[in-house]
């Protein structure tokens, strides 16, 4: 009687997923993931991300993050390794060293820590340029 006229493909694996630490909670202990991450809660422990991570302006992370691109509006207490770009936002804080393929500062956000600008595998060279408003940073690889 009911025929369905779609067909859905599920990936099993959830390497497209994103995975949400929501306001209000907290997570003690080391954590690994695939996909997305998006951190609104709190995260005691350090951070294994292969895709995206985002965190959010109530969220908190102590300890270390690795991932390959990272969008901060919260607070780390720790060392960020992001291997292509790492934007802070505007009240962002974060007090740990910074190693980076590409990184956007606006003004407001708080680093306290060293940075070291980690170039790509043929060794070009990482160019700071500021726009014209001096409220961002950017840094482009030429």
């Amino acid at each position: 009687m009911f025929k369905s006229k779609s067909s859905s493909n599920f990936d099993a694996t959830g390497s497209t997923s994103t995975t949400i630490i929501g306001s209000g909670t907290t997570i003690t202990g080391n954590m690994q993931c695939n996909g997305d991450i998006r951190i609104d809660g709190i995260l005691k422990g350090n951070l294994i991300a292969k895709a995206k991570v985002i965190i959010g302006a109530g969220g908190l992370v102590e300890g270390d993050i690795e991932g390959k691109q990272a969008d901060l509006m919260g607070t780390v207490r720790g060392t960020l390794k992001i291997s292509d770009l790492l934007y802070l936002h505007a009240k962002s804080i974060v007090d740990g060293d910074i190693y980076a393929g590409q990184l956007q500062i606006d003004s407001l956000a708080s680093f306290n820590g060293q940075c070291k600008m980690v170039g790509n595998v043929t060794g070009s060279l990482n160019v700071i340029e500021m726009g014209a408003n001096a409220e961002r940073l950017v840094l482009v690889n030429k």
